[in-house]
């Protein structure tokens, strides 16, 4: 097996791994994997994927022919999502998504990222049972439109940090509590508290793009203006809406 970075030549072999894999994988229409084939891996957005610096292609190769491949992007400094990882099904159950997660994560390293999320389509059940398996854990939920049709798509995250951490701001010194969390849309917001005994709410931490997310509102909203990740109001609010 070797696994390499993705070359222009690669393109009609990646499309046909991700058109064989989602069949097997999803219980899909024909018409919504072909649309979504084409939408995701056409000629021009693998060729923009291929020269884009925050973005990454890894194919595996069996006797010199492309049999699975892994799709990440880098989201800032320290964070990338594996947005996909597909192996063609008459090569699946001989370690070739194992390898290309551990080789993703390997490259990932190498351009300084420390934390992965990942994104796998609600009905895959195989491939929410690989990450769970890799030790992450979900934080979130998101919808995803194939072909006119919205599906929903399972987010991971690697999820180490328990207990109290200080947190240095600009002005102060803070406190992120890692065992007490909020669900975001995307992932969770931890609480954050003005001194270590966490008696007094200081605002929330985004887990996504880990930055200070806005205060929680009066009707439970909380908002991270850099990523978008959202707590949705406890009560309904026509103004989040």
């Amino acid at each position: 097996m070797e696994v390499r970075q993705a070359r222009s030549q690669d393109r009609p072999s990646i499309r046909d791994v991700a058109r064989r894999s989602l069949q097997t994988s999803y219980s899909l229409t024909p018409s919504a994997i072909n649309g979504a084939v084409e939408e995701w891996y056409d000629e021009n957005r693998l060729k923009d994927m291929l020269s884009d610096e925050d973005k990454s292609l890894l194919v595996a190769e069996a006797d010199g022919q492309v049999v699975a491949f892994s799709e990440s992007t880098q989201t800032d400094e320290n964070t990338a999502e594996l947005l996909w990882i597909h192996v063609d099904p008459n090569y699946r159950g001989e370690g070739y998504g194992e390898v290309l997660y551990e080789r993703t994560r390997d490259h990932l390293a190498e351009k300084g990222v420390t934390s992965i999320q990942a994104r796998v389509l609600a009905d895959n059940a195989g491939g929410n049972t690989f990450y769970k398996d890799k030790g992450l854990s979900k934080v979130g939920e998101e919808e995803v439109d194939i072909d006119g049709t919205t599906y929903v798509e399972n987010v991971y995250s690697e999820i180490e940090e328990e207990g109290i951490e200080s947190l240095d701001l600009a002005d102060r010194t803070v406190f992120i509590d890692h065992d007490n969390t909020e669900r975001g849309s995307i992932a969770p917001f931890r609480v954050i508290y003005t001194e270590e005994d966490g008696k007094e709410i200081y605002g929330y931490w985004c887990t996504k793009c880990e930055d200070q997310a806005n205060a929680m509102d009066a009707m439970g909203r909380i908002q991270c203006d850099s990523c978008g990740n959202a707590r949705k109001p406890t009560r309904w609010d026509s103004a989040y809406l």
